[in-house]
């Protein structure tokens, strides 16, 4: 996943959730009704982007394509003991 990728799926999420704290959807009909809300809100989002940019944001990229393994990182991070 892109960064733009990444920020729409964040967008949408924090979309859906204010939504459901704004209308307490009860029933799954409902709930599902406010997941599409949510994901409506970025849809349209990316829709403007790709329109200002003349191209789609979407692509084939994962988002393990960006982020080290977590065993890489703490690697990095541990001192490494030297009197064994």
């Amino acid at each position: 996943m892109t960064t733009l990728e990444l920020a729409l799926n964040t967008l949408a999420e924090a979309a859906t959730t204010e939504i459901s704290r704004n209308q307490n959807p009860q029933t799954m009909e409902e709930n599902k009704r406010v997941a599409q809300n949510g994901g409506n809100a970025a849809k349209a989002a990316r829709k403007e982007v790709e329109k200002q940019i003349g191209h789609s944001i979407i692509s084939s990229q994962k988002a393990s394509d960006y982020i080290r393994p977590i065993e890489d990182a703490e690697a990095k991070e541990l001192p490494q003991d030297t009197n064994q």
